[in-house]
């Protein structure tokens, strides 16, 4: 995957109220406060001669279009020894077409405006997408129909050598760096026989990548990669008439390929229970999965299957919550889920035990859970309650015109028509209890599974009994060992002939009106401040609550209250048990979220806008009437050691921790962990939380942030009660001390053994939000890191080095000065390489700076505003930084005249000012005994050790 910001998961398809062009409706879930508004997405498809599906979906809300292209080939259409070529495509589609030139896609995405072009794989399909003004909606039809019969000439030696390269960090930083990352190869090698398409991992070996060949990628491209396997989506505010235009002028000459037969389903199942451990690098904590057989995607089943996975596990009331959580105390949480693919599916279980709990616990406990379930079974009350949560979802996931194309594409592809949408609902609303315990006794009572056992290093004595060695392979890092090449080398090649000439980039459409929502305001006599945008597209609320404290408001010698304190508010009301709580949430269909963060305890979620007014009622009685539950409050602390026991094997939460500490020194709070320490959590009283509570909530510090389908009058009207009887109080906050830059760069090191990845985090501290020059550096910042694909370290440490995955640059101020730093995970071996190769890119950045760099980033920044308001979390962000930096209500609009009036001599005086390699923290944690010496070639003396404690590299 490329930098992966979204992977649309198909999980939402339950509890839908929709429907398409055949008009089919639905009757709601809940209807105790109003009828729900009828809710459609209405959809046009028709088929080229090519056999390319075309789906259209018109949707005026907004100034934007997303277009989608899905190819029907994942994984699964791979063979034993050439895995990971579906993955592999997805990279090569975006570097280079035959009209588009070299950069694609990438490069075109920055100047028109674009979301970034992204793209995702599956063991199914691989898709290509991205949300652009409308004005460049010809641009995109054009540059998806150059990706799919004028790209393959372009990939050459150079061009697949270095990708590989990109592929195989992107493997090290999701699957061999972090911990439990090789448990899904292990579960598939063993729930699925050696011939089977799931046997083998979508992102493939880095064997298999490394052997694949330029006429291997070719073929696969030829076979797969033809408009009679592909469904284009295009979705939002455009003209059909001129866009069925477009799509003939641009796909209907690319070839027809042979035809493709669909894969049969391939249902597995087990003779014998396979069980197998690992000793996991990177675990803390030991883990216990379990995996049976199941049925794919749409199966009948499938609906009951995704209920029972949600009751055994979701809530107070799950039996492997009473069991395992509350009762015998193993771990902090299950999580459960039926994951349906194409060609067969499996019902998963994953349970993380506490520090030296044994498995073989955790596994009579889950017995004990199933028996528990087998008799007391589930409630009509309780199934309603899930599907009214699953309702919620949906619309959530259709708040964007991408969402809803992702849904008419994923119907088309795997049930064969757009509008399968509407039986899709009558299969859920059609579960019931009955069902649900039919498929339990079906697929995991009694039947086969296969358990696997992660444990930490030297722990084996936790392995659940029985248990045979797992067979994984472990990079091994040696230096030099990956192959040279030359990504500036041109690619030569004969053109594919066209009836006209594509090479011409087609013209912008009319520019579209940017409409800035109409933001309402509202002052409490509480002092609670309001913020809302009336929005009635879909027909939900969402909100987000900021009671400003969190880590501030906290003692050094005892961090984590504030973290205890949020998630012990969702644990019960002075009314309600835990229990009782859950369940009156989740009847309504509401999520509803607490959370601590440096700055704020945040109260965050949504609802259905019907019962929008009974949410608010909730949240009132959790925030004015707490439970104090003592053994809720003990099994959170649990769960919070866990959590940072965890973190301290996570190389990228150990940057997070260790770079914070270097940003602003041990004496200022913001350096610590918000989670605090086991020993900080494991002194802290509930008398804490309760001190904290008296005297820091309070609505004289809160803003309540609001956009959906309701009134500022409904709104207000709703907070009536709130308002009166929550009193405010005098909250002091200390002041604080702001961080100095270092006058000298140094390096320090944090030792992780054997890690296949080195993490980089450098910066500096820096300024806030609220300093005049936070968004005119952050326009500097563009082409540096600030433009995924547009940047500098991009396309020189990825796109030009095959170095990293990902990286970027960012400045991350509040109301409190935040810091500038680069962020990266590069491959172990060229640690120095990597960290000197940004150290150079700093240092010519401004003299280097030109008119095209500054063209780009004006372009980038002004049209990707047609895009800044389309979601709810896009409204409520807008918000949060108009109540929180006192940014005006236009400040979209005086951004815009910011950037327009930006020089390129103003930039090259802002990098000079900002960007000085030579003061600057250079935090790196990786592998000590191979990458810790050779660092002192950036010429910043030794680099310090901050965990000498680590024997690793005592010899």
């Amino acid at each position: 995957m490329k930098i992966v910001k979204s992977l649309i998961v198909i999980l939402f398809m339950s509890g839908i109220l929709i429907s398409c062009k055949k008009d089919t409706s639905v009757t709601p879930l809940n209807t105790e406060i109003q009828e729900s508004k009828e809710f459609k997405v209405d959809f046009e498809k028709f088929t080229l001669d090519n056999g390319l599906q075309v789906i259209l979906h018109v949707d005026r809300s907004d100034p934007v279009v997303a277009v989608a292209l899905t190819a029907h080939v994942g994984s699964a259409r791979e063979i034993e020894g050439r895995t990971g070529f579906a993955h592999l495509f997805e990279h090569l589609l975006f570097l280079e077409s035959e009209n588009l030139g070299k950069g694609g896609l990438d490069k075109m995405s920055a100047r028109i405006g674009g979301s970034g072009a992204n793209g995702s794989t599956s063991r199914d399909r691989t898709n290509y997408y991205q949300t652009v003004p409308k004005d460049a909606l010809e641009k995109m039809i054009w540059a998806e129909a150059d990706k799919l019969g004028f790209f393959i000439n372009t990939v050459t030696d150079p061009v697949l050598a270095k990708e590989k390269q990109v592929v195989k960090n992107e493997k090290r930083q999701s699957v061999d760096n972090r911990p439990y990352g090789h448990e899904s190869y292990v579960i598939d090698k063993n729930m699925y026989p050696k011939d089977h398409p799931y046997n083998w991992q979508v992102i493939g070996s880095l064997e298999d990548l490394q052997n694949a060949t330029l006429q291997d990628v070719k073929d696969f491209y030829n076979r797969w990669y033809v408009p009679n396997n592909v469904t284009l989506t295009i979705a939002g505010d455009f003209d059909t008439t001129q866009a069925k235009e477009w799509v003939h002028k641009y796909f209907d000459e690319i070839k027809k390929g042979e035809d493709i037969a669909p894969l049969k389903k391939r249902p597995t199942t087990l003779t014998e229970t396979k069980k197998l451990y690992y000793e996991d690098n990177f675990a803390r904590l030991p883990r216990l999965t379990m995996n049976w057989p199941a049925v794919h995607e749409y199966h009948p089943d499938s609906y009951a299957l995704e209920v029972l996975s949600n009751y055994l596990s979701e809530g107070k009331k799950a039996p492997f919550n009473k069991v395992i959580v509350e009762d015998k105390q193993l771990a902090p949480s299950v999580t459960a889920l039926h994951y349906g693919s194409e060609l067969t599916g499996q019902f998963s279980l994953i349970i993380r035990g506490f520090e030296k709990v044994n498995l073989n616990d955790i596994d009579k406990a889950i017995q004990e859970s199933f028996a528990r379930f087998e008799t007391e079974g589930i409630s009509q009350e309780d199934l309603d309650r899930i599907k009214a949560g699953q309702e919620t979802s949906f619309y959530n996931s259709l708040s964007s015109v991408l969402g809803k194309g992702f849904q008419l594409a994923q119907y088309e592809i795997f049930a064969g028509d757009p509008g399968f949408i509407n039986q899709d609902v009558k299969n859920i609303l059609a579960v019931t209890t009955d069902d649900v315990m039919r498929v339990y006794n079906q697929y995991i009572k009694g039947k086969h599974y296969v358990a696997t056992s992660f444990v930490p290093i030297g722990q084996t004595d936790l392995i659940l009994k029985d248990s045979a060695l797992a067979e994984v392979a472990e990079e091994k890092i040696v230096e030099g060992a990956e192959e040279n090449f030359d990504a500036s080398i041109a690619a030569t090649y004969e053109k594919t002939p066209s009836s006209f000439d594509r090479s011409i980039e087609p013209p912008y459409g009319t520019t579209p009106k940017v409409m800035i929502p109409e933001v309402w305001e509202d002052n409490l006599t509480s002092g609670l401040k309001v913020y809302g945008i009336e929005n009635d597209e879909v027909p939900l609320v969402q909100f987000r609550m900021d009671i400003k404290g969190g880590l501030l408001l906290e003692k050094i010698d005892k961090v984590g209250v504030s973290n205890l304190l949020a998630q012990l508010m969702t644990k019960g009301t002075q009314n309600k048990t835990t229990e009782e709580l859950e369940n009156a949430i989740e009847s309504l269909g509401a999520i509803l979220d607490i959370y601590s963060t440096d700055e704020n305890i945040i109260v965050s979620g949504s609802t259905l806008s019907k019962n929008y007014n009974k949410t608010i009622a909730l949240i009132k009685e959790i925030l004015l009437e707490p439970r104090w539950d003592e053994k809720e409050f003990e099994l959170i602390k649990q769960s919070a050691i866990s959590q940072i026991q965890q973190q301290k094997a996570s190389p990228r939460s150990i940057a997070g921790n260790e770079y914070a500490k270097l940003i602003y020194g041990d004496n200022h709070i913001l350096s610590h962990n918000n989670l605090g320490t086991e020993d900080s959590v494991k002194e802290i009283t509930i008398a804490d939380l309760k001190q904290y509570y008296n005297e820091n909530i309070s609505p004289s510090v809160t803003k309540l942030h609001i956009a959906g389908d309701i009134s500022k009058g409904q709104v207000t009207s709703s907070l009536a009660d709130l308002n009166k009887n929550w009193s405010p109080k005098d909250v002091k906050f200390p002041e604080l001390q702001n961080p100095k830059a270092p006058e000298r760069s140094k390096v320090y090191f944090y030792d992780v053994p054997d890690a296949k990845q080195s993490m980089l985090r450098f910066g500096y501290p820096a300024i806030a939000a609220t300093d005049d020059d936070f968004y005119p550096v952050r326009i500097m910042n563009y082409r540096l890191g600030g433009g995924g694909f547009a940047s500098q370290l991009t396309q020189q440490l990825r796109e030009g080095k095959g170095y990293t995955y990902g990286i970027g640059s960012f400045f991350s101020g509040s109301t409190i000065p935040g810091a500038f730093t680069i962020s990266s995970g590069v491959r172990s071996n060229v640690t120095y390489e990597s960290s000197n190769l940004i150290k150079e890119i700093l240092e010519n950045y401004s003299k280097d700076y030109n008119e095209n760099d500054l063209e780009v980033t004006k372009s980038a920044l002004v049209k990707s505003n047609a895009r800044a308001f389309e979601t709810l979390g896009a409204k409520l962000n807008m918000l949060t930084n108009i109540s929180t930096l006192q940014y005006s209500n236009d400040y979209v609009t005086k951004r815009e005249e910011i950037v327009n009036g930006m020089t390129v001599e103003e930039v090259k005086k802002l990098a000079n000012q900002y960007l000085d390699p030579n003061k600057m923290i250079y935090l790196v944690v990786g592998d000590a005994k191979t990458q810790l010496k050779k660092l002192e070639e950036l010429g910043f003396g030794t680099p310090i050790l901050l965990n000498k404690e680590n024997k690793s590299i005592k010899d």
